[in-house]
């Protein structure tokens, strides 16, 4: 059975400005497991990914206001898996399964490409959604370390 070696939990406004603060801040605690380069940098562009997802898409219109917030916990387990969960409070997701097909956008066309949950799920080993309309998204990303 695996067991959790260290935890960190961040709470954080919806800024698009705090999007480098969370990667910066989940790599240097990830570190703890020694992850290769290519791994830290998995991790990295898939955590960009979820939190710029709410950013843009849970808190739509009001810009980061001091009561949007990003919620992230980490947890570092002694299997060298690594768990990051991303949730939000904001609108929430109708229909998950749509959202992650890719070039699904709820944004103009022009702007936004709809490969965010595709690019979390091709930097880690396994990701999963949960939504409710008007309640907010979770998002857990997990990724296996080499021994």
């Amino acid at each position: 059975m695996k067991r959790i070696i260290n935890e960190m939990k961040l709470r954080l406004i919806a800024r698009g400005e705090n999007e480098s603060v969370c990667r910066a801040i989940i790599s240097a605690f990830v570190a703890e497991l020694n992850p290769t380069v290519e791994e830290l940098c998995d991790i990295r562009c898939a955590v960009s990914e979820a939190v710029t997802n709410c950013v843009v898409h849970a808190y739509p219109d009001r810009g980061g206001e001091r009561r949007d917030y990003i919620y992230i916990s980490v947890r570092l387990y002694d299997t060298r898996e690594v768990s990051v969960e991303i949730s939000d409070r904001g609108v929430g997701i109708e229909n998950v399964e749509l959202a992650r097909q890719p070039s699904y956008t709820t944004g103009e066309a022009s702007e936004r490409c709809g490969m965010g949950f595709l690019v979390m799920e091709s930097f880690t080993d396994a990701m999963t959604v949960k939504s409710k309309p008007g309640r907010g998204t979770t998002v857990l990303l997990k990724k296996i370390l080499k021994p």
